[in-house]
């Protein structure tokens, strides 16, 4: 499933650092209902499967993601894959031994590679570090209700190509809706069909940047389902604790508020 393949040289065009992923301002982002918003949603682990699948065979040509460890592939919350699957893809790394300095097979235990000589940004954090919803004025009330929106800029930007091009200071810069400005240095990196997923998912453009999408705010935020588990919990032991207080309150001075409810 996640053999390496031949990509294109268009595909790996080389990118200036911070030329994926736009800061704010930039065009219309579409709201997304992923598996993961809400107080009660949780990482759909055959997206985030396929989504990883798509990152490999595409993205990982000029992005590296060096803060997330190999090892948390097989983590449950995650992609959940099996130990012999990750030592597997792992294996498709090459590394420098800290102790030896000679290079060496990957290990579950090694991080995703920087990947520093395509120039790209990296894309560990980049789903939380992207805000698609914003205002009024700043104010956030859309986050409150939609969150931050950093996995929908993703998709927006991934499907907003018109397929125009421009030649400038001797680079080529293609049309983007949602990147500010309208113009940005990547190439599209997806066409439909482009990724065959073993579970038959449908593997057009837009279902493709949704999967990826999802898949870079897991390496983002790995913990979100076990810390919105723990929230959850936390909440619930505050009610419980805040009713025993009232009530214990209530019992302890009752005798004193009647005397005084008596006298009146």
């Amino acid at each position: 499933m996640f053999r390496k393949i031949a990509i294109s040289a268009v595909s790996a065009l080389a990118l200036t650092t911070g030329a994926v992923f736009a800061a704010e301002g930039g065009g219309h982002i579409e709201d997304i209902a992923f598996s993961f918003e809400g107080p009660f949603g949780t990482y759909d682990e055959h997206q985030l499967q396929r989504g990883l699948q798509v990152y490999t065979e595409v993205c990982a040509a000029c992005h590296g993601m060096k803060f997330v460890p190999i090892r948390a592939l097989s983590d449950e919350g995650g992609p959940h894959l099996p130990a012999d699957q990750v030592r597997a893809y792992a294996k498709q790394f090459t590394v420098v031994d800290k102790d030896t300095g000679e290079d060496r097979e990957g290990l579950p235990t090694d991080h995703f590679p920087a990947n520093t000589g395509a120039g790209a940004p990296d894309l560990s954090l980049m789903a939380k570090a992207r805000a698609g919803f914003h205002g009024p004025y700043g104010l956030g009330f859309n986050q409150l209700t939609r969150g931050i929106g950093g996995p929908e800029y993703i998709v927006s930007l991934l499907t907003g190509y018109d397929g125009e091009e421009k030649q400038e200071a001797g680079s080529t810069f293609y049309a983007n809706h949602t990147f500010p400005g309208g113009w940005i240095k990547m190439n599209p990196p997806l066409s439909d069909g482009q990724v065959t997923f073993a579970d038959g998912a449908p593997n057009d453009i837009k279902h493709m940047a949704e999967d990826v999408a999802a898949f870079l705010m897991w390496t983002a935020e790995p913990k979100l389902n076990a810390r919105k588990d723990t929230g959850f919990k936390a909440v619930l032991f505050l009610i419980v604790l805040s009713s025993l207080l009232y009530l214990t309150n209530k019992r302890l001075w009752s005798g004193v508020k009647g005397k005084k409810k008596h006298a009146a």
